[in-house]
């Protein structure tokens, strides 16, 4: 019986450390993870302090353009402070085309607002960070029986459909996000565009495809508007979803959640 009495006392005690153990302390076990941190935090640390940030970002706003095979990494600190652009990645692959995904097998990268809903540290493709695609407009506007899933940011810099950077690249990004979701950040949004729509030779491309896709020329117009707000507020407008797919914006509470469940696809 005392033998019994200890054994449980003792599993109550493991399963007690386990409950207070960190989201960083548990992905710093998995192996790949824990290399990324002792290689890459000290360089991420001087990031931030060349651009007078304090480490880590308690929040973190991730930005892909498919055309422009760039990935941006926007951090803040307070859901009041504007974004400040932390880095940009180079993508190395891109499948598919310009438009978005709509139904499974059609090897395209997702276009629209998403956020990571999953952490790998096992990876095949080194490590990487799940994005919930089909999101409520894509449940609408995509193949109701296959719109396709599996969508992720990783490495291995190999895509059919995801987001893929170099190994050392998404160490950086897996790591920064993993830090900003131990300070509570339980969702942590990602806009992917079909172009940087700054650029103009983008613009231009862009042009000339919705000559002949003028659902898509009304889609990406829709983007526009979320791209264009938060260049001018750096700030993310509070983005929802109307009954035939269409993304809608409001402006959001200066106190506001930083991004909704429901129909919120993401906010300030």
């Amino acid at each position: 019986m005392k033998r019994l009495l200890i054994g449980i006392l003792s599993l109550m005690a493991a399963m007690n450390v386990q409950a207070q153990q960190s989201f960083l302390d548990n992905q710093k076990m998995f192996p790949r993870v824990g290399v990324a941190f002792r290689e890459k935090e000290e360089s991420i640390k001087q990031e931030f302090a060349k651009k007078g940030i304090a480490y880590p970002a308690k929040q973190i706003y991730i930005r892909s353009f498919k055309l422009d095979s760039e990935l941006e990494i926007w951090v803040r600190n307070n859901v009041t402070d504007t974004f400040q652009l932390l880095k940009t990645y180079r993508v190395c692959s891109l499948s598919g085309k310009m438009g978005p995904k709509r139904k499974e097998g059609d090897r395209q990268v997702p276009e629209g607002f998403y956020y990571i809903n999953d952490f790998n540290p096992n990876s095949s493709f080194h490590l990487s960070l799940g994005i919930n695609y089909p999101n409520y407009s894509d449940k609408i506007l995509s193949d109701p029986r296959k719109p396709g899933g599996d969508i992720y940011i990783h490495g291995s810099c190999l895509t059919i459909g995801c987001i893929p950077l170099t190994d050392d690249f998404i160490e950086e990004v897996y790591l920064l996000a993993v830090h900003a979701k131990n300070n509570g950040q339980d969702f942590i949004p990602v806009h992917v565009f079909p172009v940087r729509f700054g650029n103009s030779r983008s613009m231009d491309y862009l042009g000339s495809v919705s000559l002949s896709d003028n659902e898509s020329q009304k889609f990406w117009l829709n983007l526009k508007a979320a791209y264009d707000y938060f260049e001018k507020h750096r700030k993310l407008p509070v983005i929802m979803v109307n009954s035939q797919g269409k993304y809608v914006y409001t402006t959001p509470q200066q106190n506001g959640p930083h991004l909704a469940q429901g129909k919120t696809a993401s906010g300030n």
